[in-house]
């Protein structure tokens, strides 16, 4: 199923037990921030994963961005 919004990003329950993926790979959204966040450029990831590309890198990146900005609820104390 591809995410309303991110047509690149798809989730299947019998795909990478049901994490968001890049579309037509097995590539999960979370794999790519790991690299990221490691120190990987978005071209060393492009050329180590010939099946992705650089607007597939930025749409994890905006599926992030949009996951980080749900909003929290605290209960009052």
């Amino acid at each position: 199923m591809t995410l309303a919004g991110f047509p690149r990003i798809t989730v299947d329950p019998a795909v990478c037990g049901g994490r968001p993926i890049v579309a037509g790979t097995r590539l999960r959204v979370s794999d790519i921030f790991e690299m990221l966040a490691g120190g990987v450029s978005v071209d060393e990831i492009v050329a180590d994963f010939p099946c992705l590309s650089g607007d597939d890198v930025r749409a994890a990146l905006g599926y992030a961005a949009a996951m980080a900005g749900h909003p929290v609820v605290l209960a009052a104390e």
